[in-house]
């Protein structure tokens, strides 16, 4: 039986992690039915790296920013920057970026001053937005929305594992919440719940990896090929088949990041 088309809309496939095998990965997730991947770049100065995969395999898109938890420690990235790097034609969304106080609390006004910048990127380019959120969520929300209202613009909450009030204010501006292998731990209860009451069409999928690996994979090294495993538990929590559910998360992707969009997509206009 042919696996349904599932995306992993955030990956790190530039990360050591890979670097052994990135081939059999890449070959992995095709077979899974992951045919689209999106790779993130979270330091600016490794962009060139993240770019040569995405232009090195079909099906592998990119975005680049400076993750909160090194806005600190990198220069901050200019608008221009930005702009610049979406003009490739794989460079498809802005960040990831965001807010980090759970462990770089000290460096805040730097990440509050990083994400801005990101956002207006993500306004003039017209790419959607990736967000970072952990242990910020009053900051998080009130800044995003400060944002949508000078200029509106897309946005995924990546690997969101938020509170259900930062998830219903991302979702009241348009944006998307991204679903993990979080998701399918056991005490995950509380997210599939914050999930379930979303509306099907701002969720998507994603692995993060090579981090969080889903259950049954849970503690081992993530790849693109087990989005299929966090696919399966969403299907559940929508009362949707496993295809149904593949369907509807890839349309939604299709319509956020429409320069990753697949051509049949864009043909019939879903995008």
């Amino acid at each position: 039986m042919t696996p349904p088309d599932i995306v992993d809309s955030h990956c790190h496939l530039d990360f050591p992690d890979f670097e052994p095998d990135l081939p059999a990965i890449i070959a992995a997730a095709r077979a899974a039915g992951v045919r689209r991947m999106v790779t993130i770049c979270t330091r600016l100065k490794h962009e060139p790296r993240v770019r040569a995969i995405a232009e090195a395999y079909d099906g592998v898109f990119y975005a680049a920013g400076t993750h909160p938890m090194s806005a600190a420690e990198e220069p901050l990235a200019t608008v221009d920057q930005l702009v610049q790097l979406a003009r490739h034609p794989k460079f498809v969304g802005i960040g990831e970026t965001g807010l980090d106080y759970h462990y770089t609390a000290e460096s805040a006004a730097i990440q509050q001053t990083s994400l801005r910048l990101h956002i207006e990127a993500a306004q003039e380019t017209g790419l959607p937005l990736i967000i970072h959120a952990r242990a910020a969520d009053d900051d998080m929300a009130r800044i995003l929305a400060e944002g949508y209202r000078a200029q509106p613009y897309g946005c995924v909450m990546h690997c969101f594992s938020s509170s259900a009030e930062l998830g219903r204010a991302a979702l009241d501006l348009g944006f998307y919440l991204s679903m993990s292998g979080i998701t399918t731990f056991p005490k995950s209860q509380e997210l599939r719940d914050i999930f379930a009451a979303a509306p099907l069409d701002r969720i998507l999928l994603e692995t993060d990896s090579p981090y969080l690996a889903p259950v049954p994979y849970r503690g081992k090294r993530n790849q693109p090929a087990y989005t299929a495993f966090t696919a399966k538990t969403g299907a559940q929590i929508f009362g949707l088949s496993e295809a149904e559910f593949a369907a509807a998360t890839t349309a939604n992707f299709d319509r956020l990041f429409p320069k990753a969009a697949a051509p049949a997509a864009l043909e019939t206009g879903a995008a």
